[in-house]
């Protein structure tokens, strides 16, 4: 009878909180009817939250004259009535009360919690003002795959990153080294309301790109720096240098010549070979690896000699050009050569000009002078023989006539 008696003063206790409550909230109706107030103006703000995470929701009054706020949840049930909660959800905590403000904690936030708030207050007409929460759901760890381990220089190759199980949809960008490159995504919806994101990255590798990192970087708003990478192997063909080992300059007759071929690949070169374009190498020549040795050198060896290099990604070579000068032509030979080759093209020059200085002054300075006979009586002789018999005196009855050249 006691427990009975107990749960009848609970039942009573419990409907005379909800009679106040319908008792205030008429008498607010009923003093909002009678005095409405215009300058009174509610606001919220819209929420995103990580799951997990508290969201805060902030019910805000410009210029209150004393009227009642609450906070509804999406399905309208009051989850605070003033500082009063009766809603029996203990996530829910009151941060601040007062005239012009109501602000309530919702703490460990899941997907469920979603939707559009409403804050209320009693004037007349009533206003609302709403807070929508937006649950963020952080991607998990992307996965980044690559249809082959290894790539040959020239070949294209095709990476694959996914992002699963975010909300919202992550987006996907791709970095090669310090470089950006685009890719191709595609979101897929599943029935949890999540998204899953795959991007492809297709590219012709080179062999600088061995050993450079591919990087999937996934940007979300619940997370930073989220990324996954994997590092290129490119398989590419030799890259040859011959370096002289001796002698350093100038070669002559007589002297010893040591080459070596440095080759360098991926894999790493399995054979190096030393040939001579056009020709045979020296039958004294020694072949050792990848050093060629030739002793006792004449002009008979010059030519160009060859290093061959291959690996199971084919086969480059480089060249070097042999030339052997005369045993004396050492280069203080040399530059005497030169000196006297510059003097005497000096001295012909100088003959050249002066020649020329001098046949144009001759020619300047003398002007031929000679004379011509004419026959006189010429126009009266009956022909050229009567002319010349008549004509008398020579150059006496000549007249003298004179030209000028230069």
């Amino acid at each position: 009878m006691k427990q009975v008696s107990n749960m009848a003063n609970t039942s009573n206790g419990s409907l005379a909180t909800l009679l106040i409550l319908f008792t205030v909230s008429a008498a607010i109706h009923t003093g909002a009817a009678q005095f409405p107030v215009q300058s009174q103006n509610l606001i919220s703000d819209n929420i995103s939250v990580v799951e997990g995470e508290t969201a805060t929701i902030s019910c805000r009054v410009k210029n209150n004259d004393d009227s009642v706020i609450q906070l509804l949840n999406p399905n309208r049930q009051t989850i605070y009535f003033k500082d009063v909660r009766p809603l029996k959800d203990a996530r829910f905590q009151l941060v601040n009360f007062s005239d012009n403000e109501l602000r309530v904690s919702l703490s460990n936030v899941s997907l469920s919690d979603e939707g559009r708030y409403v804050c209320q207050l009693y004037t007349d007409p009533p206003q609302e003002a709403y807070a929508d929460i937006s649950v963020l759901i952080p991607p998990g760890n992307p996965i980044i795959e690559s249809r082959e381990d290894i790539v040959r220089e020239g070949n294209e190759t095709e990476i694959t990153c996914t992002s699963m199980g975010s909300k919202p949809a992550a987006t996907i960008k791709w970095m090669k080294g310090d470089k950006e490159l685009q890719g191709k995504s595609k979101v897929e919806a599943t029935y949890d309301r999540m998204f899953t994101v795959t991007s492809w990255l297709r590219f012709t590798v080179t062999k600088e790109d061995d050993g450079v990192p591919v990087v999937c970087i996934v940007d979300h708003p619940a997370v930073k720096d989220f990324q996954a990478q994997k590092y290129l192997e490119v398989q590419y063909k030799p890259e040859v240098t011959i370096k002289v080992e001796f002698p350093q300059g100038l070669i002559r007759e007589g002297e010893n010549l040591e080459l070596t071929c440095q080759a360098k690949g991926k894999p790493q070169p399995h054979q190096v070979n030393w040939v001579r374009v056009d020709d045979d190498v020296p039958s004294h020549a020694v072949i050792t690896g990848s050093d060629l040795f030739i002793e006792n050198l004449n002009k008979s060896y010059n030519g160009t000699y060859r290093c061959v290099a291959s690996n199971s990604v084919g086969e480059t070579y480089a060249d070097y050009i042999l030339y052997v000068r005369d045993s004396q032509a050492g280069p203080e030979a040399q530059r005497l050569d030169h000196a006297v080759i510059g003097g005497v093209v000096a001295v012909v020059v100088f003959a050249m000009l002066c020649l020329l200085i001098v046949l144009g002054r001759y020619f300047a300075r003398h002007k031929g002078t000679y004379f011509t006979h004419e026959a006189k009586g010429a126009d009266d002789a009956a022909d050229a023989d009567t002319a010349i018999i008549n004509a008398e005196g020579g150059h006496n009855n000549s007249d003298e006539k004179k030209e000028y050249y230069i």
